[in-house]
């Protein structure tokens, strides 16, 4: 069988997908790959699993409605030309033009892998509501006929009934998560000396950054030893996207110790004591947070869809509500006063992340469902991390 995997960046197929991807080949199937940069690490990654990989420009933030009908021909042909079996896109752009593109299509299986609803669904985009009905629009064409829509969070089943994307027959699917590689993010002991806290994001308001800087601020000025590391990209073409300029003024400030963005964030995951991520984005499950637990490390983290599904409040870290400066001080605050608290809940997140999170796990959930692998054809009995939402 002849698997296509659409995406909007190269990197993301091997660091988000690689261990999907990987499984596939082992399957027997043969995988075609595709997103819209030039990456030749990524195309040997890629090769060295048994897959391929093609190149469809593709601008992946911006709203022209001609350069997106270009993308939506160059899928046309990419799938005429591969004949592909099955079609697989995840992130909103090749979800929505791949699907309405496979459509053209008799006998090619379409399945929606939605990690997020993203930006245009958010409380930013709110103002925004011309933009959202024609997304959501287009979301319907694109799913429509598809044979499974896997999200990451239930909250996100809601969203897309309630902006119309799906009705209630719909076969969405719960999945926790893109899972985690237990064995690559292994568990590691807290580093000696002063909390080192740690958030990797992409550097967008929405994700909380200004939140996370301005609870650096306070708390710095009364634990002078504490660390508070930002590890991630600026995004100058989001309309969120952190002003350079005020990340220099935090450097300079002495408030945040910034990393550049980097292709392994464990040793970065090993030398912190507390990971937050206090996003008001709308997330599906964000990886980053399933990654600081399989290290062993607790979460202080927004009480919203995505973000909330790996905390246990008060077992392995903290939910706060979303821009509230104050509770999320007082949240990271709790391991400044109490030394031993990292260690008893960092154990408890990497548990957790075994029980739950376990890539493998995960795959094999996928292949089943879309009935290329993992086992039985049939999911015959639903776990609480894997669920049908359809009905």
């Amino acid at each position: 069988m002849k698997i296509l995997v659409l995406s909007s960046f190269a990197f993301s197929l091997v660091n988000f997908r690689g261990r999907l991807i990987e499984a596939m080949v082992r399957e027997g199937h043969q995988v075609v790959t595709c997103a819209p940069d030039s990456d030749m690490a990524v195309e040997a990654q890629l090769a060295a699993l048994g897959a391929s990989y093609r190149r469809i420009a593709m601008a992946r933030t911006g709203s022209n409605p001609l350069a997106d009908l270009l993308l939506l021909l160059r899928y046309v042909r990419l799938i005429a030309r591969e004949r592909p079996d099955v079609v697989l896109a995840y992130t909103q752009k090749p979800i929505i033009y791949g699907g309405i593109a496979a459509r053209l299509f008799r006998g090619v299986r379409f399945y929606a892998l939605m990690s997020g609803l993203g930006y245009v669904f958010s409380p930013a985009a709110d103002h925004r509501r011309l933009l959202r009905a024609v997304v959501a629009r287009l979301y319907r064409l694109a799913v429509a006929r598809a044979r499974a829509i896997f999200v990451f969070n239930g909250d996100d089943r809601d969203e897309l009934i309630a902006q119309g994307i799906v009705d209630m027959s719909a076969p969405v699917m719960e999945v926790p998560g893109s899972g985690v590689d237990l064995a690559h993010f292994a568990h590691a002991s807290l580093p000696k000396g002063p909390p080192v806290f740690l958030m990797i994001s992409r550097l967008m308001r929405d994700k909380g950054v200004f939140e996370y800087a301005e609870a650096a601020r306070r708390l710095k000025a009364r634990y002078p030893q504490a660390r508070f590391q930002l590890l991630g990209r600026l995004d100058r073409d989001n309309p969120t996207g952190l002003p350079e300029a005020e990340l220099d003024l935090w450097v300079r400030q002495g408030i945040i110790d910034y990393v550049p963005e980097t292709r392994d964030v464990r040793p970065l995951l090993t030398g912190s004591t507390v990971f937050v991520l206090p996003s008001y984005y709308r997330e599906g499950l964000p990886r980053t947070l399933l990654e600081a637990m399989s290290v062993g490390r607790p979460l202080v983290t927004t009480d919203l869809p995505g973000c909330r599904e790996p905390v246990m409040p008060g077992v392995n870290g903290f939910l706060v509500p979303p821009r509230d400066v104050d509770a999320l001080c007082e949240a990271m605050e709790h391991f400044l006063d109490d030394p031993a608290l990292a260690a008893a809940m960092g154990a408890r997140s990497r548990a957790y992340a075994e029980e739950r999170f376990d890539v493998d796990k995960v795959n094999r959930q996928l292949l089943r469902v879309m009935d290329i692998g993992g086992g039985e054809s049939e999911v015959t009995e639903p776990s609480p991390a894997m669920s049908w939402s359809a009905g």
